[in-house]
């Protein structure tokens, strides 16, 4: 058995190393595993985040290198191509290198001084007395145990830890499917406006989107509840009458795949010695499938519960059922919202999406909708753009459409 560290982060990506980094910043003693042989590799994400969730957290601006393109708002598609835009005075999110990204958060942990251990797999938990005492992992093809006082699981949606500590996976009845392409030779993109594709044909559950980076490069994918996705991305960018004519003489570069749970928070992301950060503990934005930002607000907080515990030498869930608390009170709310307005979306078949595409364009809701200034709280977002008197009649057409689609 190796010597102990104060705390285990199992995840070298964005909220492993995020809570390495606050922790470490504090004196504390964090080891990461992390199973690939280079932070950043493989990317699981679009790198499409919100500016100001960035700036809440203290990470922007970014260095340059990192930023691919920034943009003023977004083109939505309905599935028989009508569309509504909604564009901001000033740029409202940004695309970042995922791969850069990864290795700046890290290198925050690591100047900090957390300690990185890549090539390792954690395979399992050391469980004692009814409490995680650290992690089993397999370094080079040797299978060593590493003792700690809590571990923070970071791995991803596999929730393979988060089962061993006897927790509830993310709702497996709310997961999507998603693919992301890099792709080159793009034409016709505005540079600074994302496009969104609603189609339960090609994105049931989600949608389908294209990210501009420049030079006809793009980020292109989607997230789908049913069918091979690979089959469905093809479709989309060579058959779909408007993404193919952006697309049917792109390149693609490189392609990824991943499910995304969409069923808010967890009901326990703790246990005795472990807490659960981001997408383990389905901390994603029901409507988008966007999980960083919340991930790393999780992150945040999983932080500061640690150095609570080892202050006072307890690490039970005394102790660590504070971080759900904290996790409910910072993003419950908003997660409730966007969990409903999923929920909303699913219930509607293409014809409503159209109409209510139509619905926006006729109202001019864009207007309304320039008060919408934050992409990741919805919730509290929403709220405030009901100051506009149009949004009353927007949410009572959205109400009698999701009646109608469930009568």
């Amino acid at each position: 058995m190796k010597p102990s560290s104060d705390v285990i982060v199992v995840g070298g990506g964005p909220c492993g190393s995020f809570t390495a980094a606050n922790l470490a910043e504090h004196g504390i003693g964090v080891s990461v595993f992390e199973e690939h042989s280079e932070i950043g590799i493989p990317s699981h994400c679009a790198g499409h985040f919100s500016i100001s969730g960035l700036k809440r957290l203290g990470l922007y601006p970014l260095p340059k290198e990192i930023i691919e393109n920034t943009f003023c708002g977004a083109v939505f598609h309905s599935p028989n191509g009508k569309k509504f835009s909604i564009r901001f005075s000033s740029p409202l999110t940004c695309a970042v290198n995922r791969k850069l990204f990864d290795k700046h958060i890290a290198k925050m942990a690591e100047d900090a001084g957390a300690t990185y251990s890549l090539n390792s797999r954690v395979d399992s938990l050391i469980i004692e007395n009814n409490s995680v005492r650290g992690v089993f992992a397999n370094c080079a093809g040797k299978s060593e145990g590493f003792r700690s006082k809590i571990v923070v699981d970071a791995e991803g949606v596999s929730s393979m830890l988060l089962r061993q500590a006897g927790l509830a996976p993310p709702d497996k009845h709310m997961l999507v499917n998603a693919v992301e392409a890099e792709v080159e030779n793009a034409k016709g993109l505005e540079h600074d406006m994302v496009e969104v594709f609603l189609g339960n044909k090609f994105a049931s559950g989600l949608y389908a989107w294209i990210i501009p980076k420049g030079d006809g490069r793009a980020g292109v994918g989607l997230g789908s509840k049913s069918g091979n996705p690979k089959k469905l991305l093809e479709w989309f960018m060579f058959k779909h009458s408007v993404a193919s004519r952006k697309l049917n003489t792109a390149k693609i570069l490189n392609m990824t795949f991943h499910p995304i749970p969409l069923g808010g928070m967890v009901p326990k992301a703790y246990c005795n010695g472990f807490l659960a950060v981001g997408d383990c503990a389905s901390l994603v934005k029901p409507t988008t499938g966007g999980g960083v930002i919340l991930g790393l607000n999780s992150a945040k907080i999983a932080a500061e519960i640690c150095q609570e515990a080892l202050q006072k030498k307890d690490f039970s869930t005394n102790i660590l059922n504070t971080y759900q608390k904290r996790c409910q009170k910072a993003l419950g709310f908003d997660l409730g919202f966007m969990l409903s307005a999923r929920k909303l979306l699913n219930s509607m078949s293409d014809e409503k999406f159209d109409d209510a595409i139509s619905f926006c364009s006729k109202f001019s809701l864009d207007k309304a909708l320039q008060n919408m200034q934050d992409t990741d709280f919805q919730g509290r977002s929403i709220l405030h753009t009901l100051r506009n008197p149009r949004m009353p009649v927007a949410f009572l057409y959205l109400l009698l459409s999701w009646l109608f689609a469930n009568a």
